[in-house]
């Protein structure tokens, strides 16, 4: 989709923001009528929830939520119709629907530009306050959930969506396809930073034509040791900071040789030539024609992702272990605030975050088809799998989760040692509020579109683009939106006896 049309869509689900807050405001017909036939609760009716969720577009998604809806009929009388937005599209879909107001119960949000930003969107309105609807309909989700979940996902002291329960820190990961890490012998002890992959990924291009040795899609971001003020914008606190000043990201000495290190690999043909462009590499990852990809990790997420590609993949960090607010909002799904039946989507979540059946119905499809129980705790895919291959992230409380064959008994036990190691970020629960620099950051975001995906990926030369891009920020009025930040920052640091 064109820039134009990208910025004309966040005009105009800001212009409609303020009917989302009155709305909100005045709680409606579903929050006044409770117990009515419209706002489902215990009215006796059958409701259908529309749930949007983030993802490439399954096969069997319909079979399988059809098999969902008879168990969700039998325990809360409601049935469920997912819809599914790949990659690359769901903020901008989610960003649509909210403007023209198209029906929907339950979204999936998180940090971030690309997953429909929750802290933002919360505040244009868009999400429906949840502090009573969990203290009435989600008490056994409240009981189950990790409880620095649900404090670290308030906006400014409020719940608008339901965390997934799953890892606590952010730890970013290098992950590799081992069958080409065992054909070349290549070794991947002490691979860490982005030059230490140098040797690897030039054995790969060198030997294997048809393989990407480094696999992305737009959304990449070479990793430095600072934690964003907004996902996907410049600005940035470094993890040792000791005064919490705020930086442009562009500016600081890490970033800038981190972008001349992509550049190089984007030269050197290590990177696909499209990967500025590219929604999504779920697709490359099935076909098993890559050497190596980064991402969040988690506890046994080898076997994890092993067992979904179906070969071998083993992975090294690339961080350390930071609690982070990305981390902490990293998958949310919230219920929409025009929603038409706002109390049956909170049964619908706290069921999904406390009953196992259901958990597992969503995250791995109908049993006998899509996987086999191999005893009470573990499971194995069958080969209709690949028609139901869903990011279990976004879907709820990890911890219900049936495990891999190859996984541990103790496996949810090692997810709660890896959520108690995690070491704070200073900015953690700080959540700037934009609002007094709204036209700013609008133009800060169109600038972003248009040099950002180029400039990470490597795509274009840093020492010709990144003068231009940190030009076109100023213009924008990213040094204001900066100091507003700043001083909203230090305010918090206050009162925080940071």
């Amino acid at each position: 989709m064109s820039n134009s049309k990208k910025s004309f869509s966040f005009a105009l689900a800001m212009l409609t923001a303020l009917v989302f807050v009155l709305s909100a405001c005045g709680g409606g017909k579903n929050s006044a009528e409770e117990g009515s036939p419209e706002a489902g609760g215990d009215s006796g009716k059958t409701v259908n929830l529309i749930w949007y969720t983030i993802g490439t577009p399954q096969k069997d998604v319909d079979k399988v939520m059809e098999e969902v809806s008879k168990y969700t009929k039998e325990k809360i009388n409601a049935t469920v119709t997912m819809k599914m937005v790949d990659w690359g599209d769901y903020s901008q879909k989610m960003q649509v629907n909210v403007a023209s107001g198209e029906p929907m119960d339950i979204l999936f949000t998180a940090s971030g530009s690309g997953s429909f930003d929750y802290v933002q969107n919360a505040r244009k309105g868009a999400f429906l306050e949840l502090d009573d609807l969990l203290e009435q309909y989600g008490k056994d989700l409240k009981n189950t959930i990790n409880p620095a979940f649900l404090e670290g996902s308030k906006v400014d002291g409020h719940n608008y969506g339901i965390p997934a329960n799953k890892e606590l820190p952010q730890l970013e990961a290098w992950f590799f396809n081992k069958s080409l890490l065992d054909k070349y012998n290549l070794d991947i002890e002490g691979v860490r930073s982005l030059d230490s992959l140098e040797p690897l990924l030039k054995t790969i291009k060198e030997k294997e034509p048809g393989v990407t040795p480094f696999a992305m899609d737009k959304k990449y971001i070479p990793y430095v040791p600072y934690d964003y003020i907004i996902q996907d914008l410049p600005m940035a606190v470094k993890l040792d900071t000791t005064d919490y000043k705020i930086v442009n990201i562009l500016e600081t000495p890490e970033m800038q040789e981190a972008l001349k290190t992509m550049h190089k690999y984007y030269k050197a043909g290590y990177v696909a030539p499209e990967a500025a462009t590219t929604g999504s590499i779920e697709d490359l990852k099935k076909s098993g024609n890559w050497l190596l990809f980064r991402q969040q990790t988690q506890p046994l997420a080898d076997n994890m992702l092993s067992a979904s590609f179906g070969y071998p993949v083993v992975s090294t960090p690339a961080s350390d272990a930071i609690v982070t607010n990305t981390s902490v909002q990293g998958s949310i799904m919230a219920i929409s605030a025009n929603s038409e039946y706002p109390e049956k989507a909170m049964e619908f979540l706290n069921l999904l975050n406390t009953d196992p059946v259901l958990r597992n119905m969503i995250d791995s499809g109908i049993e006998g088809v899509h996987y086999k129980k191999v005893d009470d705790k573990h499971m194995e895919n069958l080969d209709e799998s690949k028609n139901y291959d869903m990011p279990s992230y976004s879907l709820g409380n990890n911890m219900l989760l049936y495990l891999n064959p190859n996984d541990p008994d103790d496996k949810w036990e090692q997810f709660k040692q890896f959520n108690a190691s995690g070491v704070n970020s200073p900015t953690l629960s700080f959540n700037f509020d934009s609002t007094k620099v709204a036209t700013e950051m609008a133009a800060v975001q169109n600038v972003r579109e248009q040099f950002w995906s180029s400039l990470m990926t490597g795509t274009v030369d840093p020492e010709e683009y990144l003068p231009k891009a940190i030009q076109k920020f100023k213009e924008a009025g990213l040094d204001k939106v900066m100091a507003e930040a700043q001083a909203q920052l230090d305010t918090w640091k206050a009162e925080n006896n940071k």
